[in-house]
């Protein structure tokens, strides 16, 4: 990973589940990230639509992290307007467990609440 200033990679990790939510933690970032696992390679207004409830703002600094991290892959092609891509890195692909394993689970944890 590459090395940073931000404070949250900055300091040891008390454990594998902290170093984890450092990553992908947060509201946006693993629906981000499943969108692109299912869809492959998404610009930012494609990804805008598949996430609505997320601001410009939000979506911009969740992938702005998740790039810093080498998570997703950003791609900007030199047209007018500017055209960027984002995808999913190999590194970044090995998350695809966790991110199934939490679709799984909160499939199951929906049904439970309908019960």
């Amino acid at each position: 990973m590459k090395n940073t200033s931000d404070a949250q990679h900055d300091k040891p990790f008390g454990c594998s589940v902290e170093a984890t939510l450092a990553v992908i933690g947060g509201r946006w970032k693993p629906v981000i990230l499943f969108k692109l696992m299912e869809e492959g390679t998404l610009r930012f207004g494609e990804l805008r639509r598949q996430v609505p409830d997320a601001t410009q703002k939000m979506m911009t600094q969740q992938l702005r992290e998740l790039e810093r991290d080498e998570i997703i892959h950003r791609e900007v092609y030199p047209e007018v307007p500017p055209k960027v891509e984002y995808s999913l890195t190999d590194y970044g692909r090995s998350l695809e467990a966790v991110l199934l394993s939490m679709r799984d689970w909160g499939a199951s944890h929906t049904k439970k609440l309908a019960e």
